[in-house]
């Protein structure tokens, strides 16, 4: 049978619509870390550590909570994480409203959302396979693109913003936002997990069992490795983004604004992404994206914030299709009583060099010019895409029309 579009698909739309301005109130934070710290302390390295705390917890618990979302209520553990984020996020508005606020509660915080996001967003995987049919599952993770980039366009401008009115505020509507989220999980209709049996087995056995799942699967497990470094390197820009342009004088709502077109690139790059599907195969669109970072080299002949903002442009249009494409079928073609474990062991791997990545950022900064900073992360840049271009795991990349049903439509139920 013909699969309801994911346009008229009720729970789909609900997930995304109450993640949409959720994210938009949570992430408006994000922009807001690296400039409270760059106010109170001055210091770059100090907004690394904060950066680091905020996404270490995938490092530390992302194993854990793929096996916390394989064995209990995934809906519930989306509503706990929900308010337990706005809880601590809400903790730094007072703090700063009452002029009692300090940066390690600032780290303390960001460590804190961090690791409910991991559970949460894990959760959210399940929840994706089960409102969507298998075969629609990279078109709707090309739209949850489309969702991320649509908060990146609204959240960075409406942060910097809220931060010039007050340091207070953009952490207020990172506390108020989860409603939209509590509303529309609760009225969505569909189980997020298929019945299950209680598993008796040990939970070490349980989460070996993902890591095999996805160490069996020579594409996905290379995938995973080379996006520790990629996430490294992505982290890492965010936060010379903002030292560069905040040392050239730009405000917080311009800063926000700059980060703003980067998300309107992705937002378009999510809309191209279905056409793109078609057109390239998995592993030309693997390494086009690998090869399209190592224009960040621009910055380096002529260390300018509109000369860096260029050159990022082309990765932030392409990476929507490669993220698309890599958990679309990862997320496809593993068996739902696994989907936690599996999706946590991939984001694990890939995102544990992620807080490495403003880390080493800081450090550099307040070490080294930029130019020099960004000339490192060309260098490791360079060699990955290297590294990709030999693999054979990603010469022999599967292609998503394995995800097509195949069983014959029958022609009186189609349409």
């Amino acid at each position: 049978m013909t699969p309801v579009p994911l346009r008229k698909n009720r729970d789909f739309l609900l997930l995304q619509s109450g993640q949409v301005l959720s994210t938009i109130g949570s992430e408006s934070t994000a922009i807001a870390y690296p400039l409270l710290v760059l106010a109170i302390t001055h210091s770059p390295a100090k907004a690394g550590v904060v950066g680091f705390a905020r996404i270490v917890p995938w490092a530390l618990f992302g194993f854990v909570a793929g096996l916390a979302v394989d064995r209990l209520p995934r809906k519930a553990m989306m509503l706990t994480s929900d308010v337990v984020r706005a809880c601590a996020v809400g903790s730094i508005a007072i703090a700063a409203a009452l002029h009692v606020l300090s940066f390690w509660q600032i780290a303390g915080v960001a460590f804190l959302e961090g690791s409910m996001y991991v559970f949460f967003n894990l959760s959210e995987i399940g929840a994706l396979r089960s409102v969507v049919a298998r075969e629609q599952l990279p078109t709707a993770a090309a739209a949850e693109q489309a969702r991320f980039s649509t908060v990146t366009i609204v959240a960075p401008p409406l942060g910097g913003a809220l931060f010039g009115i007050g340091r207070a505020f953009p952490f207020l509507a990172g506390a108020l936002s989860p409603v939209f989220s509590l509303g529309t999980l609760l009225a969505i209709r569909t189980p997020f997990q298929e019945e299950r049996e209680v598993d008796e087995t040990p939970m070490r056995s349980q989460l070996a069992e993902g890591f095999r799942y996805l160490w069996q699967r020579p594409f996905l497990r290379t995938c995973a490795l080379m996006f520790t470094w990629v996430n490294l390197a992505f982290e890492g820009m965010v936060l010379i983004f903002i030292v560069v342009a905040r040392h050239d004088g730009f405000s917080s709502t311009a800063i926000g604004g700059l980060i703003a077109g980067l998300g309107a690139t992705s937002l378009l790059g999510a809309a191209l992404s279905p056409r793109i599907q078609k057109l390239l195969s998995m592993r030309a669109i693997v390494l086009v994206a690998l090869w399209l970072q190592i224009g960040i080299a621009g910055f380096v002949v002529d260390p300018s914030i509109y000369v860096l903002l260029v050159c990022v442009l082309p990765m932030q249009l392409f990476f929507p299709t490669l993220n698309a494409v890599v958990i679309g079928y990862r997320v496809a073609v593993t068996p739902d009583r696994l989907t936690g474990r599996v999706n946590s062991v991939a984001r694990t791997i890939a995102l544990c060099g992620a807080p490495l990545g403003p880390l080493t950022a800081g450090i550099l900064l307040g070490a080294f010019s930029a130019r020099t900073t960004v000339a490192v992360f060309t260098l490791l840049l360079l060699a990955l895409a290297i590294f990709g271009s030999l693999s054979p795991s990603i010469r022999d990349a599967p292609s998503l029309s394995e995800l097509e049903p195949t069983e014959p439509v029958v022609p009186g139920l189609a349409g």
